[in-house]
């Protein structure tokens, strides 16, 4: 599984990516975390507000940071 989280480096960026990466430790899924940092590819995916999270190169949500059970449930299944 790969998991991208998308954004600039803003404080809601770094905290979305610090929670993804928690959550793969603690829940052992096996899964390769990326943080992007490059806008045309937000662009691609359609996202324009970031932070976004993409699992496997689906957009789950953009403009906010989730709950940590959604993440959860987005990467799990």
């Amino acid at each position: 599984m790969k998991i991208e989280v998308l954004g600039v480096g803003c404080v809601k960026c770094n905290k979305l990516y610090n929670m993804v990466t928690e959550i793969v430790q603690k829940e052992d899924i096996s899964a390769e975390v990326v943080k992007v940092e490059d806008i045309k590819i937000f662009a691609g995916y359609g996202v324009f507000m970031t932070p976004a999270l993409v699992v496997d190169g689906e957009v789950k949500i953009a403009g906010k940071v989730p709950k940590e059970s959604d993440i959860i449930k987005w990467i799990s299944s």
